[in-house]
């Protein structure tokens, strides 16, 4: 890209560089965000807090496709191995061990580093969400948790449908904690949880941050991930959330709520076939990258980085063109010099 095409781009966002600096690097799973955020820590000195539900977990490495050590390649990576897998984690606490996280790079003199694909943790530390702990109603929520039990996860979902359209588009049926959250948010304040989502969208930016989305064509990410799940099969997926259930984890716990962890589990507690399970894997995992997209698309003052821009180069050519382009970016906001 050339010089004016990047100071466009930097123009579209609209920020101004003001509170600390921050970089982040999303988009959906398996566009091959772990390869370029090491290329970028590496550049800028860089420390990498992962924004991820799942790879918070202790014991799934697979699934989650988490980092290994090699990968890393001596950059240092927080937010990684930090709970046990029938530990609660929620976006409070991910706001909570991040702010610490980022204080401590800051410390060490070092640029903090937001990779991952959930986009509500990286919108409630951007713009810095305050939560209200106190919206909580123990007694509805086993509720909804004994009509789910009963009824199933769809008829629960039917709920969410009839009392907050937006939140029920956003929110797979899978997701019982999710759909539970925003019923029990109705429930208490009798405002849909996407209307106070909306507002929180459009807080302003707590730091200087570069926000970098990567993508790809919808047929190359598609491939990626029919090829990601195979991977994870041959690398013994079955056989981790084997050790996760015998460990005394179950479905309704929130580590067990990921993709691929909940279809396995019900293939070995004898719902449907190994083959079902690895199609339904690669079903929900495709109509998850559709919902992380359209996340991103919603959020302001980001930088779009897609691959299909590059598709005659290779993977590491197309990283190397669109690593230049984010350190452009970031030099032009004062992040880096």
């Amino acid at each position: 890209m050339a010089g004016e095409e990047k100071r466009e781009v930097l123009r579209e966002t609209g920020q101004s560089a003001s509170g600390p600096p921050l970089l982040i690097l999303t988009g959906p799973t398996a566009v091959g965000k772990t390869a370029l955020s090491i290329s970028l820590a590496k550049a800028v000195g860089g420390e990498i807090i992962s924004a991820d539900s799942m790879q918070v977990y202790k014991h799934m490495n697979i699934g989650s496709a988490k980092i290994t050590k090699q990968e890393m390649q001596g950059v240092t990576h927080h937010l990684l191995d930090i709970l046990e897998p029938w530990e609660d984690f929620n976006v409070v606490t991910f706001q909570r061990r991040c702010k610490e996280a980022i204080a401590g790079i800051y410390g060490r003199g070092n640029l903090p580093i937001l990779v991952g694909g959930t986009g509500f943790y990286i919108q409630a530390v951007l713009r810095d969400i305050a939560f209200t702990e106190n919206e909580d109603d123990v007694a509805y929520r086993r509720e909804l948790e004994q009509f789910a039990e009963k009824n199933g996860d769809v008829a629960l979902h039917e709920k969410l449908q009839q009392v907050d359209a937006a939140s029920a588009e956003a929110i797979p049926p899978g997701n019982q904690k999710r759909v539970i959250r925003a019923l029990e948010y109705f429930h208490l304040t009798g405002e849909p949880i996407s209307l106070h989502n909306e507002r929180e969208r459009q807080r302003p930016d707590a730091y200087n941050a570069c926000y970098f989305v990567l993508t790809d064509a919808r047929t190359a990410l598609y491939e990626r991930i029919e090829k990601r799940v195979d991977e994870m099969m041959s690398q013994g997926l079955v056989a981790e959330v084997q050790a996760l259930k015998d460990m005394g984890c179950r479905r309704g716990q929130t580590a067990m709520q990921g993709l691929g962890y909940k279809e396995i589990l019900d293939y070995l507690d004898g719902i449907g076939t190994l083959e079902e399970a690895v199609n339904r894997i690669k079903q929900e995992t495709r109509h998850f990258a559709k919902r992380q997209l359209t996340w991103f698309r919603r959020e302001r003052d980001v930088v779009w980085l897609d691959r299909s821009q590059y598709s005659g180069k290779s993977r590491e050519q197309q990283d190397a063109c669109m690593l230049e382009v984010m350190l452009q970016v970031a030099r032009e906001k004062g992040i880096i010099e």
